[in-house]
């Protein structure tokens, strides 16, 4: 899954990237109210984590200004502020969550994968499809109850793939997902992690799960 993360407080910010994209996240910083309104309004995220008090442009109205274009990228709103009436405000302008700091990492990744949830459609933390097992907390892949060990980008694409199952996504859908803002797309990237994943998941089974539509994309479905 793709995460803007809007702060200005650099260390902190890096520290939230680093965590995440261990977790397997796809990280893009924003470290000013201008720069991340204009990723979070033009950039597909499936997660926007946003400081309140910003340079520039403030978390409330970024969020206004993103809901009042149409952008339903759900956010999570970050402050060293504590009052109800903040935390109203925050929520009242759109916000779906709200985070005072300090907050642990284990806090702020719950509170990510909750809205992850919520997104899809309130899936659960394990996703079934066929034989095929995702743990979308802990990242664990089982298939016929086999462990299946990924690289995090693999896992990715996979999850990517199941919460999208029966719905054809395109190698730029998949770009846009589990790569950052700074990668330099090469379909032959995708094509390769597929292909990796595809042995991973399909071979030695009869069911194949992961289907290509010849240069269109790529489909999860049983």
């Amino acid at each position: 899954m793709r995460v803007l993360v809007v702060e200005d407080e650099s260390s902190l910010a890096e520290l939230i990237k680093e965590g995440l994209e261990d977790e397997g996240y796809s990280i893009d910083l924003a470290y000013d109210g201008e720069e991340g309104f204009d990723l979070a309004a033009n950039e597909p995220y499936d997660v926007i984590v946003l400081d309140i008090m910003l340079p520039k442009k403030d978390g409330f109205e970024i969020v206004r200004d993103l809901r009042s274009k149409g952008v339903k990228t759900p956010v999570l709103m970050l402050t060293a502020k504590s009052t109800t009436e903040d935390k109203v405000l925050g929520l009242n302008s759109g916000a779906d969550d709200y985070l005072t700091k300090p907050f642990s990492f284990d806090e702020l990744l719950a509170r990510i994968r909750a809205l992850l949830r919520r997104s899809f459609g309130e899936v659960e933390s394990i996703v079934r499809i066929s034989d095929l097992e995702l743990n979308i907390n802990t990242h664990e892949v089982k298939r016929s109850g086999k462990p299946i060990e990924l690289t995090s980008k693999e896992y990715a694409l996979l999850e990517y793939l199941v919460l999208n199952k029966n719905k054809l996504l395109s190698r730029m859908d998949i770009v846009e997902h589990i790569y950052d803002y700074s990668y330099d797309y090469d379909s032959n990237v995708v094509d390769v992690l597929v292909a990796r994943l595809r042995r991973k998941i399909d071979r030695g089974f009869d069911e194949k799960l992961i289907h290509t539509v010849r240069g269109v994309g790529y489909m999860v479905k049983e």
